[in-house]
């Protein structure tokens, strides 16, 4: 009886939490281990519905070991005719007296960055989003060869509510 129970909360469980995510249209993670300068982190978009509407985020988890209070990004997205948008974005990746913005527990937090809301993807075929670390310290030209501190890169697509 109680192993029934048990089974049965499971399932109900699962139901629940895989309902609440009903506006995922794609939700993929890189890891990181040190983000070169260089490196550039790929996501591919295929079969995407073109009579919709989305909001696209980019995701990050940053622990205690990522030493800024922002983050620079440089985003591309080809499309599958050959047109490219690029953009520099930056985000703040803390509040002013210091404590991490995101959510988590512990030292690793995550946040959901507004990339682009609204977005249609007129254009059959695979769509191609790169997303390049950016970072360098005041006054130097250089950027900073290995951003340490960023555990794993994502970049989601949601149904818009538009």
């Amino acid at each position: 009886m109680r192993s029934a129970l048990s089974v049965s909360f499971l399932i109900f469980a699962i139901v629940i939490f895989s309902s609440c995510d009903s506006k995922r249209v794609y939700d993929e993670y890189e890891s990181m281990r040190g983000w070169h300068k260089d490196s550039l982190v790929d996501f591919e978009l295929n079969n995407i519905d073109s009579t919709k509407v989305y909001d696209l985020f980019i995701n990050l988890r940053n622990n205690n070991d990522y030493k800024y209070s922002n983050l620079f990004l440089i985003t591309e997205i080809k499309f599958p005719q050959g047109k490219v948008i690029s953009d520099t974005l930056e985000y703040e990746m803390t509040k002013p007296n210091g404590e991490w913005l995101g959510t988590g527990f512990g030292d690793v937090k995550e946040n959901k960055l507004w990339y682009k809301e609204n977005v249609r993807f007129e254009e059959s075929g695979t769509y191609k989003v790169s997303i390049q670390q950016a970072m360098r310290k005041n006054g130097e030209v250089d950027g900073i060869q290995e951003l340490e501190g960023i555990t794993d890169v994502g970049f989601r697509i949601e149904k818009s509510d538009n």
